[in-house]
């Protein structure tokens, strides 16, 4: 067994502590752990952020405990707490295979190549490269499941470019996608890249695995995937070559005549390609070695009348092609004129309207709301354009276009309905996630002056409660963000605004911090252009500080937080302004600067005694003092000061208890424990993680009770 006070150990138990802080039980984890380091410092230590800082911690804590006992049997106590295991990877699946595959022998004999290289410490990488039609994804999938064996320990699929959203994966937000894949619990992912390139590399440093990297854009973006571990081959997949990968090159072009006519005769049967033999040429012709183009011409053959190369001519409701032509289109273009124009008149609309946007992957009801038809029809339709093969279904239900697929459908928009149609079609889609996001927010955190508030008319969504409100929200989040890109481009700024505001539920309950970024960095930009010194402004840049506290920027977090703090105070917004202060004592904490953050705590309830029994707001006042209470204790216990702890928490509890608050009561308790526990008095923290766990089993929220049994074990086990 590893000795706790090692060093290996301790770096591990801190490791594993800073990738619990996105979760409440991994924050109380995270600032006990800052409490010990100061006290075994003498002073304050900067929490740290990155491998060698952590490194630095650690070298602290070791020196300690190696020269003093009583902190050695402090920091085993602390460290029986922690789970310091690493993930257990349930052998990870590639996406399902394509059913028809021809060819490829040449790329799948130097992929094989590639595989069985003699370790040498180079990564093993290859790179898949050719234009989107050509099927390179599909043969990364084909060799893989081919190669099956030769990775017992399963097979990561990542798409790099998240195709159909216009916005590719960072570095971060693909690892931790890689390590949810692993095994890795969501709140046990480290939040900071770095930390999360050695979480992955310590993952699958031992382990038999295939990485496949689809939809590349650069070496830049992929280079912190990469590891040198000898028993990992990783495939990038990408339309050209990336200069600065060091990969064993594997081109993919166009299928040869003969293997494109295997395809079709695989895809239509003999019969039917006997029966196509004077329409072959061109139709190969017209797909120019394209296995998407191939399979799209399929049903052109498969159709009644004789087989012909290009599609029937447009029916009245298409307007003219403007020209194209294989010379001046790629395959996939052509393949996709071939498919619309023969489309009948509502199909052929609904195409061209839901291809007007980014939308990452929408449903029938979004599709809906924007052709403005019933639910059941959109539905029918999206099948009839999935059966065209010009949208793809996703693994969740959904639908979604190839990028070369929906800029055709961007174009024949334009031609067919004009600017003010298309500008019609995209205010409705943006109108559809404005209301449902609102709508789900309202019911997910009702009692919350953040959360915008319902909009005029009748509410078009329905929820069966808080959980499902914000389960909508998470799903519908890569079309919320891409809403909040259209309106910004469209001169909408209170649009703008509102969606951001509408996205705080998920962000304070389901996390998604990385996600949500983009849209919450747009909507301060566009708030202090449009309503500087505002509460609006003030609640974007709460949002905004929350979210890059959580992702561990702790710097940029607390500038948003000072900016709340200024837009709130110019507003005149007392009971924001407080929130504001209070936003950046929290950052502090995680700093493990518990005497700035307990100051922050500190001026935030002065200002709380600024608002008096009429004044807006009052209502939410003790609710609020009893959180800076909690607050406060866990500030005064990082510094060591716990009989002044000890009070403001129990004050704390007091006000949740009489309130009914169920959670906020627990968490007052596990504060309250954890500091009896410092002041080594388990038995009077026993009591408390009893019924701490008792309360939080009833609320389901497994993981913090998962932490309370640990923290009980720290009461009634020996204190050796």
């Amino acid at each position: 067994m590893l000795d706790p006070i090692s060093m290996a150990a301790i770096t591990a138990v801190l490791g594993a502590v800073g990738s619990g802080v996105a979760s409440e039980a991994g924050r109380w984890a995270w600032e006990t752990a800052g409490g010990l380091v100061r006290r075994m410092a003498g002073r304050e230590v900067a929490a740290p952020t990155r491998p060698e800082e952590r490194d630095a911690v650690a070298r602290i804590i070791h020196d300690s405990v190696r020269s003093d006992p009583e902190l050695a049997r402090t920091w085993s106590t602390f460290a029986r707490t922690v789970q310091t295991t690493g993930a257990t990877v349930g052998r990870p699946r590639l996406p399902a295979s394509v059913r028809f595959f021809t060819d490829r022998k040449g790329a799948m004999r130097l992929l094989d190549r590639e595989a069985g290289r003699k370790a040498d410490g180079r990564p093993r990488v290859a790179l898949l490269y050719g234009d989107d039609s050509m099927g390179t994804s599909a043969l990364a999938v084909h060799w893989g499941w081919r190669a099956e064996s030769l990775f017992p320990d399963g097979q990561l699929y990542v798409d790099l470019g998240r195709r159909g959203t216009g916005r590719a994966h960072t570095a971060g937000s693909a690892l931790r996608e890689l390590l949810l894949r692993l095994g890795l619990r969501d709140e046990r992912i480290p939040p900071s890249e770095t930390e999360r390139i050695d979480a992955f590399h310590r993952v699958v440093a031992d382990r038999k695995l295939l990485l496949v990297l689809d939809h590349a854009r650069s070496a830049a973006q992929i280079a912190p995937l990469l590891t040198s571990a000898p028993s990992v081959l990783t495939l990038v997949v990408a339309r050209r070559p990336l200069s600065g990968l060091d990969a064993f090159p594997v081109p993919v072009g166009p299928l040869g005549d003969r293997d494109a006519a295997r395809l079709l005769t695989k895809i239509v049967g003999k019969e039917v390609m006997r029966s196509a033999r004077a329409a072959l040429p061109a139709v190969l012709a017209r797909c120019g070695g394209s296995p998407y183009a191939l399979r799209a011409a399929a049903p052109r053959l498969l159709g009644p009348g004789p087989p012909t190369a290009a599609p029937p001519p447009a029916l009245p409701h298409h307007e003219p092609t403007g020209g194209l032509t294989m010379s001046d289109s790629d395959p996939v273009r052509t393949a996709a004129e071939d498919a619309y124009r023969p489309l009948r008149p509502d199909a052929a609309r609904l195409y061209r309207l839901m291809g007007l946007r980014h939308w990452p992957a929408f449903d029938a009801e979004a599709a809906a709301w924007v052709a403005g038809i019933d639910v059941d029809a959109a539905e029918e339709l999206l099948g009839v354009l999935t059966d065209a093969l010009l949208l793809e279904h996703t693994d969740n239900g959904r639908y979604r276009y190839r990028p070369s697929v929906r800029a055709h459908a961007e174009e024949a928009a334009y031609r067919h309905e004009g600017i003010a149609g298309c500008s019609a079609a995209t205010t409705r889609a943006v109108e559809y996630y404005l209301r449902l996001s609102v709508t789900a927010a309202r019911v997910a955190l009702p009692e919350s002056w953040r959360v915008p508030d319902a909009l005029a008319g009748r509410p078009d969504h329905v929820y069966a409660g808080r959980g499902d409100a914000v389960a909508r929200l998470a799903v519908e989040l890569p079309n919320l963000v891409e809403a909040v890109a259209t309106a910004e481009e469209f001169g909408k700024p209170d649009t703008v605004l509102t969606l951001c505001r509408a996205l705080w539920p998920l962000q304070l309950k389901a996390g998604h911090h990385e996600a949500v970024l983009p849209a919450l960095r747009a909507g301060t930009a566009v708030a202090d252009d449009q309503v500087p010194g505002s509460r609006t402004a003030g609640a974007l840049h709460v949002q905004l500080a929350h979210t890059l506290g959580e992702l561990q920027l702790w710097d940029e977090a607390g500038a948003e937080a000072a900016a709340a703090a200024r837009d709130e105070r110019a507003a005149g917004h007392t009971r924001g302004l407080a929130s504001a202060i209070e936003i950046l004592g929290l950052l502090r904490l995680r700093q493990w600067r518990f005497q700035d953050a307990y100051d922050c705590f500190d001026e935030a309830a002065a200002v709380l005694d600024g608002i008096g029994p009429d004044d807006e707001g009052a209502a939410d006042v003790p609710r609020a003092r009893a959180l800076l209470e909690r607050h406060r204790g866990r500030a005064l216990r990082g510094l060591g000061r716990l009989d002044e702890a000890q009070e403001h928490a129990r004050r704390a509890l007091a006000v949740f208890r009489a309130n009914g608050e169920a959670y906020n009561t627990a968490r007052a308790l596990t504060d309250l424990a954890e500091i009896l526990l410092a002041a080594e008095e388990p038995a009077a923290a026993l009591p408390l993680t009893d019924e701490a766990i008792r309360i939080l089993s009833e609320e389901n929220a497994d993981q913090h009770v998962e932490y309370l049994r640990r923290l009980r074990e720290r009461c009634s086990g020996p204190q050796e």
